[in-house]
């Protein structure tokens, strides 16, 4: 008995580990240095349909990346979402092409950049300018698969 418990806590440690290390990431490459974020990646209609809808509080450090099909003008609403957000909309090159700063919470507002992007990562509102992100900086996407 006391040896499945061992096997099953070291199993369990090893996997930790193991997710641990792949979890998705991107770094944005800003003004201030590189700077990290946790992410939660919405590749279905679905998910990208509810974002971060409903929810009370993104911790500084933490983000939401919608990944699309396709590269093209995307454009989202705040409709049910309770927190101001920054858009940091993003091309098939891995730059930024435009941030929506300060998104207001429960606007039905189409907001976009006005130009194609592949990928939008939305983050606590005022993050970007607190890192000093801004268009035209790199981004790196850790463990997303963006394929």
């Amino acid at each position: 008995m006391q040896q499945r418990v061992i096997s099953g806590v070291s199993g369990l440690l090893a996997a930790l580990l193991l997710a641990c290390g792949s979890a998705p990431t991107a770094v944005l490459h800003g003004a201030q240095g590189p700077v990290s974020v946790r992410l939660e990646v919405a590749r279905t209609d679905a998910a990208r349909t509810k974002g971060l809808m409903y929810r009370s509080a993104l911790a500084d450090g933490d983000g939401m990346l919608f990944v699309f099909d396709t590269t093209e003008e995307h454009a989202f609403w705040m409709k049910n979402t309770f927190i101001p957000l920054d858009m940091i909309f993003i091309g098939d090159d891995l730059r930024i092409v435009g941030i929506h700063a300060q998104a207001v919470p429960q606007s039905t507002e189409s907001l976009s950049v006005g130009v194609p992007s592949r990928y939008v990562l939305e983050v606590p509102g005022g993050w970007a300018a607190a890192h000093g992100i801004a268009s035209g900086a790199h981004v790196e996407l850790r463990g997303v698969g963006t394929s």
